[in-house]
């Protein structure tokens, strides 16, 4: 069956999905979805085929710059932009507070009847089925960003930098659940995989449509990971300064190479006053409460970096 116009399943695709977002947000797209508009396709039709050592008549030597240094200096300045600002609502108190609800709601819900138990294999398990979630939803940011710099609607590449940077922190999270035995059990494992495939859809469908909303339900999602965390740091202390920290906490937190570490660290990317500098963790990881101690700080920063993304002038 020879679709109509002539288009490809992925141009039709990317028809429908603007023409989702203009329906659900007025959103008006910028972008010409039609393959003759790329600049290949309008090279290719101005450029007749040339044999070797043969040169292109139609084809002229470019002696004067296109742009010189004195426009480059006069050129506007623009505003930032973000995610938040571009496609993004801003959400009320209210809002904000039933998202914080939600959250626990569903936290005490899954993870404490699913999970429950007071033995550190039960608490390394929630704290992988935890991981498991919590890595989706920058999955499910750096999945749009790439479908709207593919349609050319929007982009900028330190958005992409972050969203990486904090996936690879959550996959050691994960890595080091795994290593403490969390996810020893396949009933675990089936639920917490199944639960992160359908949200990772839920998130990419909420940061189509409002960003503002994804960035700030995963910024509870955050604050409920560290509370946990904290909390497990404060009841086990004792037990966990006792047992050596594992592998690969150690590779991940003093290894030679940390610029993906550094690189999540949104919030002290620049420094408060001009002439300070910026301080960068450097975390010590020679027990397992070092470990946890380290995961949930890094919670934190994800918390500080969800909030700080939610501001429509990053």
């Amino acid at each position: 069956m020879k679709l109509p116009g002539s288009l490809s399943p992925l141009a039709l695709g990317s028809i429908a999905f603007v023409t989702v977002l203009s329906t659900v947000r007025g959103f008006t797209p910028t972008v010409r979805l039609s393959l003759a508009s790329t600049p290949f396709v309008r090279s290719t039709r101005t450029r007749p085929p040339t044999s070797l050592g043969v040169s292109n008549p139609l084809r002229t030597e470019r002696t004067q710059p296109v742009v010189s240094a004195n426009t480059v200096s006069t050129l506007p300045e623009t505003k930032p932009s973000s995610p938040s600002s571009v496609f993004g609502r801003p959400l009320d108190e209210s809002t904000k507070q039933r998202n914080r609800q939600l959250v626990h709601q569903l936290k005490s819900v899954l993870f404490d009847q699913v999970y429950r138990g007071d033995t550190m294999d039960r608490a390394f398990a929630r704290f992988y089925a935890l991981e498991t979630i919590a890595r989706m939803p920058y999955f499910s940011y750096l999945s749009v960003l790439h479908l709207w710099e593919t349609l050319g609607m929007w982009r900028r590449a330190e958005y992409l930098q972050v969203h990486f940077a904090e996936s690879w922190n959550e996959l050691h999270h994960l890595l080091i659940m795994e290593e403490l035995g969390g996810n020893g059990r396949w009933g675990d494992r089936f639920v917490a995989q199944h639960i992160a495939f359908f949200y990772y859809w839920i998130v990419v469908t909420l940061y189509a449509v409002n960003p503002t909303m994804a960035y700030n339900l995963n910024q509870a999602v955050e604050e409920e990971a560290y509370e946990t965390y904290d909390g497990f740091l404060q009841t086990h202390a004792e037990y966990l300064q006792s047992q050596p920290a594992p592998q690969a906490a150690i590779r991940y937190y003093t290894g030679d190479d940390l610029y993906l570490f550094h690189a999540m660290h949104w919030d002290t990317r620049q420094p408060k006053e001009p002439e300070s500098p910026v301080e960068q963790r450097r975390p010590t990881c020679e027990t397992l409460y070092d470990t946890i101690r380290n995961i949930r700080d890094d919670e934190l920063e994800h918390v500080k970096t969800m909030a700080c993304l939610q501001d429509e002038s990053v």
